[in-house]
């Protein structure tokens, strides 16, 4: 029945599902300039959103995206390269990418396979231990089975095992979500009411 004011007034059903309220949770997406980070948030997100371009410093802000994987709905945000002692600019990407772990539940530190650990990783892998929050290792661009073989070099990095994935093709991504739904926060549960 209308109101008059374009409103539909809709009668109750028997049974009042309440949905989860509250924030989603928050997968941050990190690691040195052009490891594929932003190919990866268009992954795990299922579209081309995020912008991706072969030079550095295209993503300067952190860039929230919702995702969705196993009926879980998320948030990943996507972040600009992150390097240590960073002037300018640079620095002011790499704070961003500060915030982005700090108010996350999850981080994804991505890892360019093809070029294994570098000392950015390194430095990278001190500013997340400091953070204490859960940390999975993406050794991105794992593109074949030998460099997925390669990529066990990261464990090196002391972060346990990495994940080859290839963001590009799509290789390993399956595993990656269902990496990423382990180590989220429980979901709220949906309380059902009966009958009023």
């Amino acid at each position: 029945m209308s109101d008059g004011g374009g409103w539909v007034e809709l009668q109750e059903p028997d049974l009042d599902i309440e949905e989860p309220t509250g924030p989603q949770p928050v997968v941050a997406v990190v690691g040195r300039p052009n490891v594929g980070k932003s190919t990866l948030v268009n992954r795990i997100i299922g579209r081309r959103q995020a912008v991706v371009e072969d030079v550095p410093g295209v993503t300067r802000d952190r860039v929230p995206y919702d995702a969705q994987w196993a009926g879980r709905t998320f948030t990943v945000v996507d972040t600009g390269g992150w390097e240590p002692d960073a002037k300018d600019r640079a620095a002011a990407i790499a704070a961003q990418a500060e915030t982005a772990v700090a108010t996350a539940d999850v981080v994804l530190f991505v890892v360019d396979a093809m070029v294994g650990s570098t000392d950015v990783d390194e430095a990278a892998v001190r500013m997340l231990r400091r953070s204490a929050k859960p940390v999975i290792l993406v050794a991105n661009k794992a593109d074949n089975t030998s460099i997925e073989m390669e990529s066990t070099s990261l464990w090196s990095l002391g972060l346990g095992e990495p994940l080859p994935v290839s963001a590009l093709h799509g290789r390993g991504s399956g595993d990656l979500l269902d990496a990423i739904m382990a180590a989220l926060p429980e979901a709220p549960a949906i309380v059902e009411h009966g009958p009023r």
